[in-house]
């Protein structure tokens, strides 16, 4: 399913992301040592043990890029130019290994561009929850969405 446009994005629509992801140990301790995020909380299941969590926690980081890599089939493969800003960014809970991820977007507000009438501005608020609805991750981004061009099919 290509992306959506700016044109057909409304202040209230709502999608529920049908893909979800399964976050695996060789996820996470890669990541955190892709990114050298040497966090005890991420790599080291001793240290682990002795936190609140009882257990390694997935990398806060990897959430945020794996929340919005799951909306991109729906919602922005091929019709943006930039992710503009991530706002507000919280992890109500913790993702562990072996949870699931699956995401909402809702479309908080919408404006056309002053310079460029080609394109516009939308904030989106993205919910990440685990596999038993616990929300794990909230975030708002900005988007630079194309508008639909003329030739485009509908």
């Amino acid at each position: 399913m290509p992306g959506k446009y700016f044109d057909e994005l409304n202040v209230g629509d709502r999608f529920r992301h049908g893909q979800g992801r399964t976050l695996t140990e060789m996820d996470n301790v890669l990541f955190s040592a892709l990114t050298m995020n040497t966090q005890p909380l991420h790599l080291n299941e001793d240290f682990a043990s002795r936190t609140q969590f009882g257990r390694r926690i997935v990398n806060g980081i990897f959430t945020l890029g794996l929340v919005v890599g799951l909306t991109v089939a729906e919602l922005t493969e091929g019709t943006i130019v930039a992710n503009l800003a991530y706002e507000r960014v919280v992890h109500p809970h913790p993702l562990f290994h072996g949870d699931t991820l699956y995401v909402e977007t809702e479309v908080l507000d919408k404006r056309e561009s002053r310079s460029q009438p080609d394109r516009g501005v939308v904030r989106l608020k993205h919910l990440g929850r685990n596999q038993d609805g616990a929300v794990v991750i909230e975030v708002e981004r900005i988007v630079l969405f194309l508008r639909r061009p003329p030739e485009a099919p509908l």
